[in-house]
């Protein structure tokens, strides 16, 4: 089966702009980032970038589990998992529930108008 059939069955074609997982929320927060950051993480969310996603988001989830080294981080994990969820149905429901927070607790994170580099 086809990339372009799964997207056709999904109801993820679309314009190239278009992210696979179609959450405003999680658009708004990659529209915070820093414009190169932003631009990458749009790519990698795009429908067709899918074979990409995935080995990125593993390499991602195994750095943060080796955070303990020097280089890695534990920021790796979460964005290693975000990317992931964007192909498997049980991590996109975490990713759904930790978006409901961050528009619960952390509202101003989803504010357009706030600075880029805040933050509160």
């Amino acid at each position: 089966m086809s990339t372009a059939s799964d997207e056709q069955m999904n109801g993820t074609a679309g314009s190239a702009s278009q992210m696979a997982g179609a959450d405003p929320r999680l658009d708004k927060l990659v529209n915070r980032l820093p414009p190169r950051m932003s631009d990458t993480v749009t790519y990698l969310m795009k429908p067709s970038s899918r074979w990409v996603r995935i080995p990125s988001g593993a390499l991602l989830v195994v750095g943060g589990v080796f955070s303990f080294l020097p280089v890695l981080g534990i920021w790796m994990l979460p964005l290693g998992l975000a990317l992931l969820a964007e192909d498997v149905p049980a991590l996109r429901a975490s990713r759904s529930k930790v978006l409901d927070w961050v528009e619960r607790k952390k509202p101003g994170w989803l504010d357009p108008s706030a600075s880029k580099n805040d933050q509160s």
